[in-house]
């Protein structure tokens, strides 16, 4: 977390080092971003930095935060307009064309998403994903939760490993459309305006096969089975 220092600086100052920070980073990544270019473009000294974090791995941290913060604010409106309480896996769709929309619109954000991702520093990568998971799973659990309450999930549904699904395909699908060669196989390193929106009802479909209940099988006369 920050340090006293830092809270105490007027807003400006700190929105300085904010913007300096997201993007040198966003650039060259978190670990081999630049502290003195940081400092020079904030206005700031480069020690002055580490009166307002304890670390770079703190600095890396805030920074991440105060990216993903303007991400869930965004999302977590749309859930609202997209209701939450419709069927579970129709609500998924919509949800991740929206997901994918947003970082199509907003390339410092699909930045930093590539920054966290692709971090080659092992501690690095553990500070600035763990934020990343904790924002993800504030939204998500209690979508998921509902879901599972309302029976639209299976009662034996594995709702940790349907989450920790979720955790890999919402990054993917925030940068695969942007960034050649990460998804040769449903489309996306050769991509069409529409191709988006079919990769995520192909995962969407994946995830309804595993998880939602199975429909009723019922008896006919001479043995058939149909289902309901």
């Amino acid at each position: 977390m920050p340090t006293v220092t830092w809270s105490r600086l007027n807003e400006d100052r700190r929105a300085a080092v904010v913007a300096a920070a997201e993007a040198e980073f966003a650039a060259h990544g978190f670990s081999q971003g630049s502290l003195n270019v940081i400092a020079r473009r904030a206005g700031v000294a480069k020690g002055s930095l580490f009166q307002y974090f304890a670390d770079k791995r703190d600095l890396y941290a805030h920074i991440t935060d105060v990216g993903s913060q303007r991400v869930r604010c965004y999302m977590e409106d749309q859930i609202r307009v997209l209701d939450p309480t419709r069927p579970f896996f129709a609500f998924l769709t919509d949800l991740l064309d929206v997901w994918v929309a947003y970082f199509a619109e907003h390339p410092r954000e699909r930045s930093l998403h590539a920054a966290a991702s692709f971090e080659v520093d092992t501690d690095t990568r553990v500070s600035v994903r763990a934020v990343i998971h904790r924002h993800y799973l504030e939204v998500l659990r209690p979508l998921v939760r509902d879901a599972r309450g309302r029976g639209d999930l299976r009662p034996d549904a594995d709702t940790d490993a349907l989450l920790s699904l979720l955790l890999m395909i919402l990054p993917h699908l925030a940068l695969a459309p942007y960034v050649r060669g990460m998804d040769p196989v449903l489309g996306l390193d050769e991509l069409s305006p529409d191709q988006p929106a079919l990769v995520v009802r192909r995962y969407v479909a994946v995830l309804a096969a595993a998880f939602a209940p199975q429909p009723l099988t019922t008896a006919t006369p001479g043995g058939a089975q149909s289902h309901g």
